[in-house]
């Protein structure tokens, strides 16, 4: 508490007491304050939080005689403005009172005995006892005690896990069973997962008796964290394991059989419930992630869930027509080419594409005319004769642009 608080706030007016108000006087006051005040009443009503906490350092101050009369000495000091700290004149130092008077935590542990004015702190008292009882929560307690044994002791779920499968182009689209061989978290098969020495067995935790969390208190709140004597197990293993070193894990390998559902596309991450690591204390199993690779087709390539197929046809078969038997993954299928046919002009084969979900895709088989790369005198002449019997400008627009003198 700096010199500054007790200066500039009016702790009186923040419970609502005179004064000369006696501890008896204080104690219900805030009980009041706090009852209507407190966040577990008020979800999310940020003025009735700030309200609470300043009823809070208020009641620590005023409840404690030592520095309810530090307290009014300084505002008696200082009220009047003649003396404050950094204004030249004298009394306490910027920092604020010396440790042991205003600057120490406060205990709120007589609030949560008896609501008549007589009685001490209830056997492990602190926030959770005094509104565990006026909002119906279990927060202190033997009853949060247990909760909290219970949390540290119980069950608890495995680790996930995640490993990689290389999958080839059709198993991707067509779907595959496969085993996977990995290295992952698992129960120690020596102590069977308790962390000790075969013949032994792990004992309750003292410093904080199972729970697996410690509590601390800072000024009118209390915190709690892991306990660092248990790990937050709530027990300790005084002989441990020689395999595990007591953590009751050890890295194991073991084949899983997975099946890959049809339509995984390269890099998808597929999770597999329950195949993970084993839990502990008989809790669930964690999940196993695989992350997909799919390699490359020399045939097909893929957009989404339809499949592309490029075929060449020769320039007779463009003009002529023809009738093609092209492959797919499960099969091949008959594809007519009508005559006149462009090169770059797709057709699409309804239903043999992926096999998504809810969804099959189609293949999509663009043609292209192959030129041949040399030809022979006979070849050649022919290739002459026919194109001089051909009266048909295969540009039209280009030739109209070059006779307009070029341009758009």
């Amino acid at each position: 508490m700096s010199t500054r608080d007790f200066i500039e706030k009016d702790y009186y007016a923040a419970l609502g007491v005179a004064k000369d108000a006696d501890a008896a006087a204080i104690k219900k006051a805030y009980r009041a304050l706090a009852r209507d005040l407190h966040p577990d009443k008020n979800p999310g009503n940020a003025q009735a939080e700030a309200k609470f906490k300043e009823a809070s350092e208020a009641y620590g101050v005023l409840s404690d005689p030592a520095k309810r009369k530090e307290y009014d000495e300084a505002r008696r000091l200082f009220g009047s403005g003649g003396f404050r700290p950094g204004a030249g004149g004298g009394g306490f130092p910027p920092g604020g009172f010396p440790a042991g008077s205003a600057g120490q935590p406060f205990d709120l542990g007589d609030l949560f005995g008896a609501a008549s004015g007589g009685g001490g702190a209830r056997a492990g008292g602190g926030l959770g006892d005094l509104f565990g009882g006026l909002f119906g929560g279990g927060g202190g307690g033997a009853t949060g005690t247990r909760s909290r044994q219970q949390a540290a002791s119980g069950p608890a779920r495995g680790q996930d896990v995640e490993t990689e499968a290389t999958l080839a182009f059709d198993e991707a689209v067509l779907g595959v069973t496969v085993p996977l061989r990995m290295q992952s978290p698992g129960s120690c098969p020596t102590c069977h997962g308790s962390g000790a020495k075969p013949g032994t067995a792990p004992h309750t935790c003292p410093v904080c008796n199972g729970a697996g969390v410690t509590s601390r208190s800072q000024g009118a709140f209390a915190f709690s964290e892991p306990c660092r004597e248990c790990r937050g197990s709530g027990t300790v293993v005084d002989d441990p394991c020689a395999t595990c070193k007591g953590s009751g894990i050890t890295d194991q390998v073991r084949t899983i059989t997975v099946r890959i559902p049809a339509g995984v596309k390269d890099g998808q991450r597929i999770r597999l419930a329950g195949k993970g690591a084993p839990g502990r204390r008989g809790g669930p199993a964690g999940d196993l992630f695989v992350v997909v690779h799919v390699t490359g087709s020399e045939l097909f390539g893929r957009s989404g869930d339809d499949l592309t197929l490029d075929v060449p046809i020769s320039f007779a078969e463009a003009a002529l027509g023809t009738t093609l038997t092209v492959p797919t993954l499960d099969g091949t299928v008959s594809l007519k080419v009508p005559p006149g046919t462009a090169g770059g002009r797709t057709f699409r084969v309804r239903g043999r594409g992926v096999h998504g979900k809810g969804r099959t895709g189609d293949l999509l088989v663009t043609v292209s005319i192959a030129v041949p790369t040399s030809l022979d005198a006979e070849a050649r002449a022919a290739v002459e004769e026919l194109a001089a019997r051909i009266d048909e400008d295969p540009r039209p627009q280009v030739t109209a642009a070059v006779r307009a003198g070029g341009g758009v």
